[in-house]
């Protein structure tokens, strides 16, 4: 077997443990690869409480030597038994090509004692390709706590498309890493020879499983 089809079959066995309806996951996410050969994934499964209700969320980030391809699956109750349940499923292509920024962001527990082996405690990761900007805004106030002045708003502006975070904590160290290795492969895809957006085949394979803090703006 390839590692190519090792890293396929990586990927099924990474839906086939979040149990969030993997056969229909899969089915989604191999049709949106189109025949492409996944070099790197991660799933994210989140589980969301809503006083009597369950509502569970997937995201699904694929990478080929070309595309990266990003599913969302979200699933609600349409009854109070639960007995009726509905899938809204979107995916999205965004070819390696158009990829504007691909940053990872790290913290560390207790610097000054950092020593060249010590692993990051959580990682975020933001992929952004449209142009778009998220806006953030607020009132805005001054620091005379008797003013009653109309301030205006202020806020802060943001590129990004997809934002995942992930730590020692909740997801375990080798899920951070699994992280990195997906950010390190969707960077070197981006950056491929001659500016191409093409890159070989990684190394070895990963994937992460795990709770990820989510701040999506695909729908």
């Amino acid at each position: 077997m390839t590692s190519l089809s090792a890293e396929r079959r990586d990927l099924d066995a990474a839906l086939e443990r979040s149990g969030f309806y993997p056969m229909l996951v899969a089915d989604v996410v191999h049709d949106a690869l189109d025949g492409r050969a996944p070099l790197s994934h991660v799933v994210q499964l989140e589980t969301h409480f809503d006083r009597t209700e369950v509502h569970r969320h997937i995201t699904v980030l694929v990478l080929t030597e070309d595309m990266l391809v990003v599913a969302h699956v979200d699933d609600q109750q349409l009854d109070d038994a639960g007995e009726h349940v509905m899938a809204q499923i979107s995916t999205e292509s965004v070819p390696v090509s158009q990829i504007r920024s691909v940053v990872l962001s790290y913290v560390y527990a207790q610097p000054q004692n950092y020593t060249s082996t010590d692993q990051a405690r959580e990682l975020t990761l933001a992929i952004a390709w449209t142009g778009g900007q998220r806006l953030d805004m607020g009132p805005a106030g001054c620091a005379d706590p008797e003013c009653d002045a109309d301030h205006g708003y202020t806020g802060t502006i943001a590129q990004e498309d997809i934002v995942l975070r992930v730590s020692v904590e909740a997801d375990g160290a080798e899920a951070v890493e699994n992280a990195k290795f997906f950010a390190r492969s969707l960077r070197k895809a981006n950056t491929g020879p001659a500016g191409t957006g093409h890159a070989a085949a990684p190394e070895a394979q990963g994937s992460v499983t795990g709770r990820f803090s989510r701040n999506r703006h695909l729908r």
